[in-house]
């Protein structure tokens, strides 16, 4: 079995630059990707999710009820329409082996909002961290400045202790929105 994974950073983007367009310039049919993991439910990390059909989307059940719930998904930021679009639905309940070998797993890190998440590789190079939202700069773990709008801010917290723990250990934390980060990394079109 051959496992490929693709990574995209959020923000705005050009014409051509939308997931599906990058998955075309690797020669990958997005009707033929398997899984989306969302880290949560704000458009942009769910605005391309309308872009590759078939997948099943693998999402924290927190994170979903909070979506499904007219007034959470008000204060949250959360529209269906951006999520909610006939994927098949696999609901994690905490930390989630994607595929049994502990090469990706999914980790809850709420605070951001109810049930963001962020994935963990195992690569050859060694192990990653997607933090997304969970840690939106580098300065965000290293001073525990966080943003102003969050879902639980000592839910916030404690996931930033553990990204920061699993920095210690070795892995490489990509930050969700640090614009330095990025410039330092090559424009991902595949992780692994």
């Amino acid at each position: 079995m051959t496992i490929k994974l693709y990574a995209f950073t959020c923000g705005s983007f050009q014409p051509g630059e939308e997931v599906s367009a990058r998955l075309d310039a690797i020669d990958r049919d997005p009707a033929e990707i398997d899984l989306i993991i969302n880290s949560h439910f704000h458009f942009d990390h769910v605005g391309g999710n309308a872009l590759i059909p078939n997948a099943t989307m693998l999402v924290q059940r927190r994170e979903w009820d909070a979506g499904m719930d007219p007034d959470t998904a008000a204060r949250r930021g959360f529209s269906p329409r951006d999520f909610d679009l006939g994927h098949k639905l696999r609901l994690l309940d905490g930390e989630h082996d994607v595929f049994g070998d502990d090469s990706v797993v999914c980790l809850p890190t709420h605070g951001h909002t109810p049930g963001h998440q962020s994935l963990r590789l195992r690569l050859k190079r060694g192990e990653v961290v997607l933090a997304a939202d969970a840690c939106y700069f580098c300065q965000t773990l290293r001073e525990r400045r966080l943003p102003r709008n969050m879902y639980d801010r000592e839910a916030m917290l404690a996931s930033l202790d553990r990204l920061e723990a699993l920095e210690k250990s070795g892995a490489r934390i990509y930050f969700g929105h640090d614009p330095e980060f990025w410039r330092s990394v090559q424009a991902p079109a595949a992780i692994a």
